[in-house]
């Protein structure tokens, strides 16, 4: 298991729990987002799984979510962003897993290239890498 969603989901496959394991996510319709980041050097293709489908697999109406990454980091983060902005939970840059001590296993990724409007400290905040979970209020 690589993620877990818990919470107020439709859809659990482990007791009411939804786990997923890296060919699971990527199975999810896919992202690709070419930006560069605050914590990574240069502009890096990143691919995975966008948020809004892996939500919509999980199966919730939430208007928002916790992420939390493996040293129990967490941020509250509204499912509007996953819509609006085509974020995903980036599993690959340039074309290469993610490793945990460049931000991985899993990253969640916003288009800062692309909407430079993203880039302020609330939406860097919502950019949790190291993900584990996501919990569904």
């Amino acid at each position: 298991m690589l993620l877990r969603v818990t919470g107020d989901i439709d859809h659990p496959n482990v007791g009411d729990e939804l786990h997923l394991d890296r060919e699971m996510l990527l199975s999810l319709p896919q992202g690709v987002i070419e930006t560069s980041t605050p914590w990574t050097e240069g502009v890096g293709r990143f691919e995975g799984p966008l948020l809004s489908a892996l939500l919509e697999v999980a199966g919730t109406q939430s208007e928002h979510v916790r992420i939390q990454a493996l040293n129990e980091y967490e941020s509250e983060v509204p499912v509007s962003d996953f819509h609006d902005h085509g974020v995903i939970l980036a599993l690959e840059r340039d074309g290469e897993p993610i490793a945990v001590r460049d931000l991985g296993p899993m990253f969640v990724l916003y288009p800062f290239d692309e909407r430079p409007e993203l880039l302020n400290e609330t939406v860097r905040h919502r950019s949790v890498w190291h993900v584990g979970s996501i919990h569904v209020p």
